[in-house]
């Protein structure tokens, strides 16, 4: 096997140790359909405002910032204190990777609902994105960027050694595109989301 294989794995798997781990406080925090909603935009399209925040999700500015504060309470989100006013803070997500799904959360109820809720809330912004993509911003989008989309889905049969490395080589894939490009600039520039499912198949019994 090629040695490079195995040198994307390790360097994924050894960048991707320093995630912040959400603990049941932190999950608790976040497990609000508003909130996640919130934190995606900070996550894909930089520092917002509350009232920029407000204008997006159709909120007013005032509840915006009641939960701008229940995130920043938590670490989640932090203010930028060398930009705006003191009545127009700028809020940002902390860089770097965050696992939502940490073990000692799923040991109790209340860290399994807030575990569960925000997943579920992730994974339905993330469909409805794609959803809205497909029905409506591939025919409204011009053709330089309709044509770097990709949709695809694959099936093949592999071991979780296997599926390992191929999670390992994506991974490092994914972070060097972050790494290069996350604070670039530019009037062809804009958010650009990266999906990867990776995952085996439920076992529905009979022949293979």
């Amino acid at each position: 096997m090629d040695t490079s294989v195995n040198d994307d794995a390790a360097r994924s798997a050894a960048r991707h140790e320093q995630d912040r781990v959400l603990d049941t406080s932190a999950l608790r925090a976040l497990a609000h359909p508003l909130r996640v909603r919130m934190y995606d935009i900070l996550s894909q399209y930089g520092p917002q405002t509350s009232s920029s925040l407000a204008a997006r999700l159709g909120e007013s500015s005032g509840s915006m910032s009641y939960h701008l504060r229940a995130l920043a309470k938590h670490d989640l989100i932090r203010e930028i204190p060398d930009r705006g006013t003191v009545r127009e803070r700028w809020w940002e997500r902390p860089p770097g990777g965050v696992t939502l799904g940490p073990v000692e959360a799923a040991g109790t109820p209340a860290g399994r609902a807030a575990a569960q809720l925000v997943t579920h809330e992730v994974m339905r912004n993330r469909n409805q994105q794609l959803a809205d993509f497909l029905t409506s911003g591939i025919h409204e989008e011009d053709e330089t960027w309709r044509d770097t989309a990709l949709v695809s889905t694959a099936t093949t049969r592999m071991t979780p050694a296997q599926t390992a490395l191929l999670r390992g080589r994506i991974m490092a894939l994914i972070d060097d595109a972050v790494d290069t490009y996350r604070d670039q600039t530019g009037d062809d520039v804009r958010p650009v989301t990266i999906r990867a499912d990776i995952f085996p198949l439920p076992d529905l019994g009979g022949d293979a």
